[in-house]
């Protein structure tokens, strides 16, 4: 079974950052339903705080973020097991998606099947030149499922089709030319490009960002008017924070 270590760490521009790290490095961070149920109450818990601005997620070393399902324990599981364990990484990627900040994937080295799903999740995901992602599922057998089905919406339907269909590993150029990751940074560089991405997040109104993530979550399933909608009732929500009045004074003091 695999660890979880958090580090809590303050920014320079405000709040805290949490970082969760999933340690099963010795089997590149492969999940069980056991460490799915720890990492999913774990991102739930440390995203809660009331201080905390954003979650980085990472993987312990540098081989992989989360190589995908222990195939070891899913071997010779029944059908009846089947639906349990991966409901437990579904709701790993429930609590990414519900996390009322943003959670940010730090990609460095294999990202494969649930670990993919896991990172598609998340709001922003940052790689290095090292990493490979890819849905292997079909080549041991079985679909992929769960979060699989952000897929299409990250790098549309003919790209999901290939991952899905042939399990091919691609490579880190590859993904960031699809649109699989947002930035992509040459190997030993990812630590401060993610440093860079928590930082213009925390320098941001801390209530805008968790009523952007909750407006960003709302896009995916709204119809366009109704999304729109949900927009105009969510600005004056920051305006009753009193964050926009602080925020627009101090730019226009620096103006003059």
């Amino acid at each position: 079974m695999g660890d979880i270590h958090i580090d809590l760490d303050d920014n320079p521009n405000g709040g805290r950052v949490a970082t969760v790290c999933y340690d099963n490095e010795a089997k590149l961070n492969v999940v069980a339903k056991d460490d799915a149920d720890a990492l999913a109450a774990a991102i739930e818990r440390v995203a809660a705080g009331p201080d905390v601005r954003a979650v980085v997620l990472r993987g312990k070393g540098e081989r992989a973020l989360i190589g995908g399902a222990d195939i070891g324990y899913m071997v010779d599981m029944t059908p009846e097991a089947a639906r349990p364990f991966i409901t437990s990484i579904h709701l790993v990627c429930e609590a990414i998606r519900r996390a009322p900040v943003p959670v940010v994937a730090r990609m460095s080295g294999f990202c494969l099947g649930a670990g993919l799903e896991i990172a598609a999740s998340c709001d922003l995901r940052v790689a290095d030149a090292t990493c490979k992602v890819g849905m292997p599922e079909v080549q041991v057998g079985l679909p992929s499922v769960i979060e699989a089905a952000l897929l299409p919406r990250l790098v549309g339907w003919g790209r999901a089709a290939r991952l899905v269909y042939t399990g091919e590993i691609i490579d880190a150029a590859k993904a960031y030319d699809w649109g699989l990751v947002e930035t992509l940074v040459p190997a030993g560089g990812i630590d401060d490009e993610v440093g860079q991405t928590v930082d213009m997040i925390c320098a941001a109104g801390p209530v805008a960002i968790r009523l952007q993530k909750e407006l960003l979550r709302d896009w995916e399933e709204l119809p366009l008017r109704d999304a729109v909608e949900r927009g105009i009732d969510c600005l004056p929500r920051g305006f009753a924070s009193g964050e926009p009045r602080e925020r627009m004074r101090a730019f226009l003091d620096r103006k003059r």
